[in-house]
């Protein structure tokens, strides 16, 4: 492993010809947010399209996106490959969430990672730095038909909202964060017109999406309106499953839900292994070959990092927190209901437990389910087993610290296990509460 000293450069041929590279991004001392502009010949950002950062995640060609990488839960992948001729230069960024200047840093290391693993790492700290509120770290450029990287570490005055300017675009045209509290939804179809409709588009969905509305109904949630977000995990031990169609079929059955939570026909979708992606939202037009399709751009992976994940939605949902510690409610008209599906534990619990207690102040309520043997749920309606695969998991749906109870947990042997019926059922087991105690403490308008 190269240690990299400011202005070095480093061939990058030699360690990922494929041009794929991942860098890791870690700060003590100060909270960063980090972010990429591809760059054209004049050094000047491409498009706005091509400023990737926590509200905009990928580059339109993917050849940017935001990702975990190992322990540092800030980083950057790269396909090198992917990105358009008019790209020459690459670099990343750190700005100061809030005040301070960069000479408070602590230390600070930006670590590059292929296939073979770490290959260079460039540290910095405020010793390297003065009032400065941003720093260039470092960038990757073609050279003699290929890509180089260069260690920067420039300090910036004037935050992100002065290198955007540096880089050409309009600081007011950058894509912004939504708000907290979007606007109430417009009223919704009656839920006849949602039925013609998934017929028309996918005939297929059509039972399912009335054995979800007859458990929503039972449950006095007929007329609930929330965003559903299917979490999938993509760690090698799920291959089988992948394989055989089951994860197409229950991801099918999580459409047909979010179908009756809302009519725009979408759910969100995340996968997570040692990694995080957001994959495009599955929905009527794209539903039937959706799971292959995405493991195809996102092969399984090895480990399996829970913390990363919910990180990442809480990122997506609610980009005022930043993924991080929510101290203060969180108000906004629609809720979240996650769908997490694992078959194994995670490597990193105490961010888990965090990310389950900050979130607890927000409108989003995680449903877990572990594919495995283990208890099937808190209800005394279901069969529990002596033991569980599970524990962690069991731990989260009891977790102390939490503003209110905003987790559930079941088990199965198999996605396909419980009947549409039952399923449903199942997933409505614990959120209603929850839908009432989130109304209790504001966190629905």
């Amino acid at each position: 492993m190269k240690q990299l000293s400011r202005g070095e450069r480093l061939a990058l041929a030699a360690h990922a010809p494929d041009g794929a590279i991942q860098a890791g991004l870690s700060a003590q001392g100060l909270a960063l947010d980090f972010a990429c502009f591809a760059l054209d010949a004049g050094g000047k950002l491409v498009e706005e399209r091509y400023m990737t950062f926590f509200n905009q995640p990928q580059s339109p060609c993917g050849g940017v996106r935001v990702g975990a990488v190992g322990a540092d839960r800030d980083g950057f992948l790269f396909q090198l490959g992917r990105l358009p001729a008019s790209v020459e230069r690459v670099t990343i960024t750190a700005s100061i969430d809030g005040g301070g200047t960069m000479a408070q840093l602590q230390s600070g290391a930006l670590r590059l990672v292929s296939a073979q693993g770490e290959f260079a790492r460039f540290d910095f700290a405020g010793r390297d730095f003065a009032a400065e509120q941003a720093v260039m770290l470092g960038e990757f450029y073609r050279k003699d038909g290929g890509w180089r990287f260069m260690a920067v570490g420039q300090g910036f005055n004037g935050g992100l909202a002065a290198l955007v300017k540096h880089f050409g675009a309009d600081v007011a045209d950058t894509p912004a964060p939504p708000p907290v509290s979007p606007p109430a939804p417009p009223p919704k179809p009656a839920a006849i017109n949602l039925e013609k409709r998934v017929e028309q588009a996918a005939p297929q969905l059509v039972s399912l999406v009335k054995s979800a509305g007859v458990s929503l109904a039972k449950v006095g949630l007929a007329e609930h309106r929330a965003r559903v977000c299917l979490v999938l995990d993509i760690s090698g031990s799920m291959g089988t499953l992948y394989k055989k169609g089951l994860v197409q079929r229950f991801a099918e059955r999580i459409l047909a839900l979010g179908c009756r939570f809302d009519d725009d026909g979408e759910i969100d979708v995340f996968l997570f292994g040692r990694n995080v992606h957001r994959g495009v939202p599955m929905g009527l037009g794209n539903f039937s070959n959706y799971v292959r399709e995405i493991i195809e751009r996102h092969p399984l992976e090895g480990d399996t990092r829970y913390g990363a994940a919910m990180e990442a939605v809480r990122r997506h949902y609610f980009p005022d927190a930043r993924g991080g510690e929510r101290k203060t409610p969180c108000q906004a008209a629609l809720p979240v209901y996650v769908m997490f599906v694992t078959d194994g534990s995670t490597s990193d619990k105490p961010l888990t437990e965090r990310q389950l207690r900050w979130s607890s102040r927000e409108p989003i309520f995680w449903q877990f389910m572990g594919i495995g043997k283990g208890k099937k749920s808190k209800s005394k309606r279901l069969i529990n087993f002596a033991d569980s695969d599970f524990p962690f998991l069991e731990k989260l749906d009891e977790l102390d610290g939490r503003l209110i109870d905003n987790a559930g947990f079941f088990s199965v042997e198999r996605p396909d296990e419980h009947a549409d019926a039952a399923l449903y059922d199942l997933l409505m087991d614990e959120y209603p509460d929850w839908v009432k105690q989130a109304k209790a403490k504001a966190l629905i308008s």
